[in-house]
Parts: C-alpha cells; sequence; structure tokens
C-alpha cells in the first residue's frame, strides 16, 4: 500500500532524497573555496555547486552570522554584560553591538 504524501510536504521531496557530502581536504583548498563563496555572496555548498557546474538555488537568502552557545557561554557572558544568563535576548543585543563595534574599531 502506497501513501500518498500530503500537499504542505511536497516540496521537501526532493531535500528528503538528496544526500550530503562532505570533503576532507587541505585547509588552503577549503580557505580558497570559502573565500571565493563569500566574494561571490554565495554559500560554500553554492560555491561547490557552481563549481561543479551543478545548478544553484537563486532564492534570497538572509544573511546573517551564527554561533553556537552553550548554557556555560551564557554565565560568562551575563557576568562579562552585567545582566542575568536568563536574559538572552539582552545578551544577543549586547553581543550584535560587540561585533559591530569590532568592525569599526578595526575599519574593516
Amino acid at each position: 500500500m502506497t501513501r500518498k504524501i500530503p500537499d504542505k510536504w511536497q516540496s521537501s521531496v526532493k531535500a528528503i532524497k538528496a544526500v550530503q557530502v562532505a570533503f576532507d581536504m587541505d585547509e588552503k583548498i577549503q580557505l580558497a573555496i570559502r573565500t571565493q563563496a563569500l566574494q561571490a555572496g554565495l554559500s560554500p555548498s553554492d560555491q561547490i555547486r557552481d563549481i561543479l557546474g551543478l545548478s544553484i538555488n537563486k532564492r534570497p537568502k538572509r544573511p546573517r552570522l551564527t554561533v553556537s552557545l552553550a548554557p556555560n557561554d551564557y554565565l560568562v557572558l551575563a557576568e562579562k554584560y552585567q545582566l542575568e544568563p536568563e536574559q538572552q535576548l539582552e545578551i544577543k543585543k549586547k553581543l550584535m553591538d560587540e561585533l559591530i563595534h569590532h568592525v569599526i574599531d578595526k575599519n574593516l
């Protein structure tokens, strides 16, 4: 018996069939590809697809930076910013301000 995939999941069918491939290569090669991607406004994955002659999804992406923070990181940052560890939104605002000032101060 074949089950029909609900309409709301149809767009995910291709992604389900995709297989992620990881490359272990020299750091200089990885850095070069990442740099090319950054200069082209692409993700490293899209840059690899472009190099390989594969199609790239042209959907607009929200540019953002990410960092993973463990509970202990929130303790350290809360102390640094004189906040409580539970004030994660306020800590995030302070992080953004610090990153912005870092770039301004370094004239980047």
